[in-house]
């Protein structure tokens, strides 16, 4: 077997220059930091963590880190991120590839200039986020040919077109190309990297004129997909790894050339373990491949098993190798001193993934948790594409938000989507089954996120829309109470929420909104008015208006008996019955003079009165309790007097009331 190495394989200058920068500052003894992963190949990444690099993302509480130095990714962060970041008092070193700085200049001097900013690229990609942030104008990001087709953008504007550093050259040319028979002012600035275009275009050869292509990157790597597709396009046989435990050698059996290129941020000792061991196939025979392949397992695999042996805190489990699995608790659950007996028993058959070959002491260490996570994170992620909802128990509530779990996955829904309105307590929801979406996946950040509020509002709206369909002036209505203010209550109708206004509470004086209602109180009211999705409420029924048989009640002559409601220098209001208040002058309080009313009467004592004056369509009522005092001869004089007095305090009566 002939085996080929493409020339650029491996890491590029941007990719090199990052990792050189995190293992410097190992190497000067620093606590040190990476702001997301420092390059998109997870070998490297491990390798880092196990000397102590910790990654951190915006979402972590950063307060709580022990302060050091940290390391910004190769793919830049964005403008506000980098002014950010040493606010948290870390010592930042910026390792972002020299190319996709280029690139921020480019974008920021363009966008200065009065041009849109299109980029062609992922969206979703660090890299394009970072670069989107240093446009003032718009941005644009297409990715492929569709993209491009259906895109319209206003008459006269203006575009500056910039690429992703790892996109596909050729693919590049041809949304250019569209664009450009579109007729807009464009500028178009080939940004994709050198070294990209290399690769790619060896890429290409080399797959051509090989029989299989070995391509070696992480999984989130661009770049390394890209090489992926070109190969792939090349040549059937390609097959896409990350490490040499990812390959079946059995594969290769009948293979008389074959190619390997690898991403831009693979080391070369992935590479040179991948070469070495497909150089020496062709020295050993298929047999000899075969058996090895059979007597071999590696950290990562899923085997299965049958439990042979449960203790309270260990499972062991015969995997049809030399030596046993063994299944911890804290591998097993995240549940604290469970007693594995009473979950497993002999002869159980289960599956689980290998964490170590040899854990020191000759036997298999396999864990069924963080498998377990895998295949709960697969079903949210088919969850959050296909827009399903989700149905589980509140597991805790953390601050910020509530978490669930679903199949040994966790997800975070934080306090912002818990409910379409705020919640000042979530404790409620403690051990309380809710429905939600997923609405943010990425369990390479640990960021699995639910929103239960979208799921609210629809079903608010729908509610809205039935009622609104069945509901009009006029009619009686009955809801809960929702909130109260000092100018009136909300009251939830059942998908939309009435105001009852203080002034429509009562024929009768409503002090404060919050001495009649509480939250939940059931109100039966009428609709008064309805303006587009508001709804004015009203509790003043026409049958229950006190003015309606007033004229009888309150004829001129009648003595009554009321309370006094308030006082003012020229006189006191006395509630008759609630929603008619009448006038009692200062004047006609006693037959001597009064200077004022408080000097001889007090909010809510009870006085007896005789009526000299009525007026309905004013509704004004003025009472004299000096006629009550006067010998006969006098009273009609005293309503004279009462009536030009009432005349005279009829406009400062109005506004008082």
């Amino acid at each position: 077997m002939e085996v080929k190495v493409a020339k650029t394989a491996g890491f590029c200058f941007g990719a090199k220059r990052a990792v050189d920068t995190v293992k410097e500052q190992l190497r000067q003894g620093k606590k040190v930091y990476t702001y997301g992963p420092i390059i998109h190949n997870e070998e490297v990444v491990g390798g880092f963590e196990k000397k102590g690099v910790r990654i951190l993302y915006p979402e972590d509480e950063w307060e709580t880190v022990e302060k050091g130095t940290i390391v910004i990714r190769s793919h830049g962060v964005t403008k506000e991120e980098q002014e950010k970041l040493s606010a948290h008092g870390f010592e930042v070193v910026d390792a972002t590839c020299p190319f996709v700085k280029k690139i921020h200049k480019i974008v920021e001097e363009q966008s200065l200039a009065g041009r849109k900013i299109l980029i062609i690229g992922d969206e979703n990609h660090p890299e394009v986020i970072g670069i989107r942030s240093w446009a003032r104008e718009k941005t644009y990001v297409l990715n492929s040919a569709e993209d491009a087709e259906k895109a319209e953008f206003p008459e006269g504007d203006r575009f500056c077109i910039v690429a992703q550093t790892t996109f596909n050259y050729k693919k590049f040319q041809e949304l250019v190309e569209i664009l450009k028979k579109k007729r807009y002012d464009i500028i178009v600035l080939n940004t994709i990297c050198n070294a990209t275009e290399e690769r790619q275009s060896e890429t290409a050869q080399l797959a051509a004129m090989s029989e299989a292509m070995i391509v070696i990157g992480g999984k989130q790597s661009s770049n390394t997909k890209k090489l992926y597709e070109i190969a792939k396009n090349a040549c059937g046989n390609t097959y896409y790894i990350q490490k040499l435990d990812d390959l079946d050698l059995r594969q290769f059996k009948s293979f008389r050339c074959v190619g390997i290129t690898a991403g831009a941020s693979t080391p070369n000792n992935i590479i040179k373990e991948v070469q070495k061991v497909m150089s020496e196939m062709s020295e050993m025979s298929f047999d000899q491949l075969l058996e090895e392949s059979f007597r071999t397992i590696h950290n990562g695999d899923v085997v299965e098993g049958t439990v042979i042996r449960v203790k309270e805190d260990e499972i062991v489990l015969n995997i049809d190798y030399k030596a046993d699995g063994i299944i911890t608790r804290s591998e097993y659950t995240n549940a604290p001193n469970v007693d594995l007996t009473t979950l497993v028993k002999e002869g159980d058959t289960m599956q689980a993934k290998v964490l170590k070959v040899n854990d020191g002491e000759g036997q298999v260490l396999l864990t069924y948790k963080r498998l377990a996570v895998e295949k709960g994170n697969k079903r949210l992620e088919e969850a959050f594409n296909n827009k399903e909802v989700l149905k589980a128990t509140v597991s805790a509530v953390k601050e910020g938000g509530l978490s669930v779990v679903i199949d040994e996955a966790r997800i975070f829904i934080p306090a912002s989507l818990v409910s379409d309105t705020y919640e000042k307590d979530l404790n409620k929801y403690k051990d309380q089954e809710i429905e939600f979406v997923i609405s943010e996946f990425n369990p390479r950040k640990r960021r699995i996120i639910g929103d239960r509020k979208q799921l609210l509002v629809a079903k608010k709206q729908e509610l809205q829309r039935e009622l609104f369909e069945r509901i009009q002036i006029g009619d009686v209505v009955e809801g809960k109470v929702k909130n109260v203010t000092d100018f009136g209550v909300f009251i939830d109708l059942g998908g939309v929420d009435g105001l009852l206004h203080i002034s429509e509470m009562s024929w009768g004086r409503i002090e404060s909104p919050k001495k009649v209602f509480k939250v939940g109180d059931t109100v039966k009211a009428f609709i008064k008015d309805i303006q587009g999705e508001k709804v004015a409420l009203s509790m003043k029924f026409p049958d229950q208006n006190p003015w309606a048989d007033a004229e009888e009640k309150f004829a001129v002559g009648n003595i009554v008996t009321g309370k006094v409601a308030r006082m003012t220098d020229f006189g006191a209001f006395v509630e008759l019955v609630p929603g008619v208040d009448a006038l009692l002058h200062v004047s006609q309080i006693a037959r001597e003079h009064i200077e004022k009313p408080a000097d001889v009467l007090k909010v809510g004592q009870e006085i007896e009165a005789k009526i000299v004056d009525f007026n309905l369509n004013d509704k004004k009522i003025s009472l004299s309790i000096k006629a009550l005092l006067a010998p006969p001869a006098e009273e009609a004089e005293a309503a004279k007097d009462v009536q030009e007095k009432s005349e005279d305090v009829q406009e400062e009566v109005t506004e008082t009331e």
